[in-house]
């Protein structure tokens, strides 16, 4: 048994040790290229979009397509706040309260509905989100958006090359990958994944479904205010169509092509579904039907997504079992 555990722990080192090489890597890979480390840092931000959200689809089974509305929110508290004088590292957290605020609010709904009714309720969210973001011309400037937004100085060090704020980004990701891991394999993790597979068998053994479906929507929706908190000064200007209620389904897909309910899911789904576009490019008109292809045939054999594939290579190629990054 010992030696099990051993080798689950020295997986586990190894995959992050990877991970860890790869971020820091990047900008050598890349050369500093402006587009690419643009991308680079965008797909960071959408990881952490998507560690949210599998807190909140994958772990305690309630589907959410409200991201892009926590997002959005976010975005804008440090856009209006930055542009207003006020500090980034201020006006980060306030995004994130005011996103994890959102998230106990729009959570209780959650206790009287559950699937696709849970799905509108998360979508109307998400729409009343976007038509005040587009409405609120004083405050939001409407569909003329906010431009300007500084990026931040960390210690007298300036953030604004795209290098600098990469690396601002990738240790935000870091920082974040740790606080999940330790959340998932806490008491509240294991309380999450007890409400997933029988919330009234987990309410028997003395599990509070209200304390813990508000605590997965919140701490899911802070996860998509921070990362959208950092959208905004990378991309210097937003606008309600940075933000629109479709880009709440784009996320839920990239969360079951790369595997809702693993850890890794949020990772290998943003990638591929960010990278994807890239290599398809010559393709034109049938990007969509190749991309659609590809999800189905996900769906239909691998549902446990991309990050099930690593069970099958471990199975069958290596012939043993893989190491796993929760238990």
């Amino acid at each position: 048994m010992a030696k099990k555990e051993k080798k689950l722990t020295v997986g586990r080192v190894v995959r992050w040790a990877i991970f860890l090489a790869v971020i820091l890597c990047v900008p050598l890979i890349f050369g500093g290229n402006r587009y690419h480390m643009y991308v680079a840092t965008l797909i960071c931000i959408y990881i952490i979009t998507i560690m949210g959200l599998n807190l909140t689809v994958g772990y305690t089974g309630q589907i959410s397509l409200g991201h892009a509305a926590f997002m959005g929110l976010g975005a804008y508290t440090v856009a209006l706040m930055t542009l207003n004088g006020f500090s980034f590292w201020l006006a980060l957290p306030l995004g994130a309260l005011i996103a994890f605020a959102a998230g106990l609010l729009l959570g209780l709904p959650s206790l009287r509905v559950k699937h696709h009714y849970l799905a509108l309720v998360t979508l109307g969210f998400g729409t009343v989100v976007y038509l005040l973001l587009s409405n609120e011309h004083e405050i939001t400037g409407g569909f003329s958006g906010l431009p300007g937004i500084p990026r931040p100085h960390f210690f007298g060090l300036d953030l604004s090359s795209d290098i600098g704020f990469y690396f601002l980004v990738a240790g935000f990701l870091i920082l974040l990958t740790i606080a999940g891991l330790w959340l998932l394999n806490s008491r509240w993790g294991r309380a999450f994944k007890a409400i997933r597979e029988n919330d009234m068998r987990a309410e028997m053994v003395g599990v509070s479904l209200l304390a813990y479906k508000l605590l997965a929507f919140a701490i899911g929706a802070a996860y998509a205010g921070i990362a959208g908190g950092l959208l905004a000064p990378l991309m210097r200007f937003v606008d309600p169509t940075s933000f629109p209620v479709e880009e709440s389904f784009w996320f839920l897909l990239m969360l079951i092509i790369g595997g809702s309910g693993r850890f890794e899911g949020a990772f290998i789904g943003a990638i591929v579904v960010m990278l994807l576009p890239e290599f398809l490019r010559g393709t034109q008109q049938l990007f969509f039907v190749i991309f659609a292809a590809i999800t189905l045939l996900l769906l239909i054999f691998w549902p446990s997504g991309l990050s099930g594939l690593s069970d099958v290579f471990f199975r069958r190629v290596l012939k043993r079992t893989p190491p796993r990054l929760t238990k």
